[in-house]
Parts: C-alpha cells; sequence; structure tokens
C-alpha cells in the first residue's frame, strides 16, 4: 500500500513540475536513476510513476529508456483529476525546510538564553557597580576628544558599557570613539563612580559657570 501511494505521488509530483516549467515540454527529464536518487526510492518505483504519466500521454519513453515531456495541459488535467493525492515528496520537502528553521531557531535561541546567563553572571559579579548616566555637558573639556585620549578609566576608576547619542545607543564604545557634546554615558564602578566620573566630565564646566 505504502508503495502504491509513493509512486503515485512521485507521478504527482513530476506533474507538478512539469506544469511549473521545471520540466519543459519536448525536454528530456533526467533518467530514472537520478529521479530514484532525488525521490530516495528504487528506479521500479520511478518506473511505475513513469508509466502512470505515459498512460495519460504526458510523457513518452523511448527505447534508451529516455522520458520526454508531451504535454503539460494534460499534466494539468492529471493534478486536478487526482487532486485528492497530496505529493509525498513535496511534503517531505516542506518538512525537512521546517525542521532546518526550527534547528535554527533553536540554536539561536541557546544563543541569546548563554548570553543572558552571562549578561547576568557579570551583573553579579559587579554587585555594588551599578550602571550610572552621566550626561556630557555643553563645552565640557572632553567634547572632541576620544576615550583614550582622556585616558578614561585611568582618571575616574569607571568602565563605559554604552554611550546614548539621541536616539542611537552604541554597546562598549572603543577607545577611539570622540566623545560629543550631550552624549550620555553609561557606566560602572564603585560606589564612588558617579561623583569621581561627573567630576571628571563636567567639573570644569561647573567651575567656570
Amino acid at each position: 500500500m505504502q508503495e502504491v501511494s509513493g509512486y503515485k505521488s512521485i507521478a504527482l509530483d513530476i506533474a507538478q513540475r512539469i506544469v511549473s516549467g521545471e520540466f519543459s515540454i519536448q525536454r528530456k527529464i533526467s533518467g530514472r536513476s537520478l529521479l530514484a536518487s532525488q525521490y530516495h526510492v528504487s528506479p521500479e518505483t520511478i518506473r511505475k510513476a513513469i508509466g502512470l504519466l505515459k498512460d495519460e500521454n504526458i510523457v513518452s519513453v523511448s527505447q534508451g529508456k529516455e522520458i520526454i515531456v508531451l504535454s503539460d495541459q494534460k499534466a494539468y488535467d492529471y493534478i486536478t483529476k487526482n487532486n485528492y493525492l497530496k505529493s509525498v515528496y513535496s511534503l517531505k520537502q516542506e518538512l525537512e525546510i521546517l525542521l532546518d528553521e526550527k534547528k535554527k531557531m533553536d540554536h539561536k535561541f541557546d544563543m541569546i538564553l548563554n548570553e543572558i546567563i552571562n549578561y547576568s553572571d557579570r551583573l553579579q559579579n559587579l554587585k555594588i557597580y551599578n550602571p550610572v548616566e552621566i550626561k556630557v555637558n555643553e563645552f565640557s573639556h572632553v567634547v572632541g576628544k576620544t576615550i583614550s585620549e582622556l585616558q578614561f578609566w585611568q582618571n575616574t576608576g569607571a568602565t563605559i558599557v554604552a554611550l546614548r547619542r539621541g536616539t542611537e545607543v552604541g554597546i562598549s564604545p572603543g577607545p577611539h570613539v570622540i566623545l560629543r557634546e550631550h552624549d550620555i554615558l553609561v557606566v560602572v564602578g564603585d560606589g564612588q563612580t558617579y561623583q569621581r566620573t561627573h567630576s571628571f566630565i563636567n567639573n570644569d564646566v561647573e567651575n567656570e559657570s
């Protein structure tokens, strides 16, 4: 029963490929052995499937066993007549695509989950080193200078974990990033981080004012 359903499904699928233009009129279809490998069945099963299409004058088979497409209209009629029979091959292909997508989604999920776990571990290790935000005021001496030039960590003991500039957010900005007025730095450090960093960035401005 499974074999009968199998070769009928393959015949239907080949008819669908003819209608779609994949197998064009008066062109040779791949030999039985190649079709058998495509559908993962025996050449005998392919022979039976092609026999069905030959009986419907959809294809012809020469003495050399070449399979030639004769009519896409008859292929369409064959599909319509057998619309109750789903193509096992097509369903298998669709299932394989879905399984592949599921594997990719599972892998992505695992990666994100691991990142969350790692990030949580880092936050736990920071303990009192809670992130704080400090805005670069207008005319601050840090404007126009890179993080490296300012020797930021050496002068503040703080690590910049993010930089907000308007609607844009940069994570872990590198040492060559140039600071601008109104930038908001997200930094972590010890309990005195905010005071030291704010003083370093904006003290000159406050003193002038």
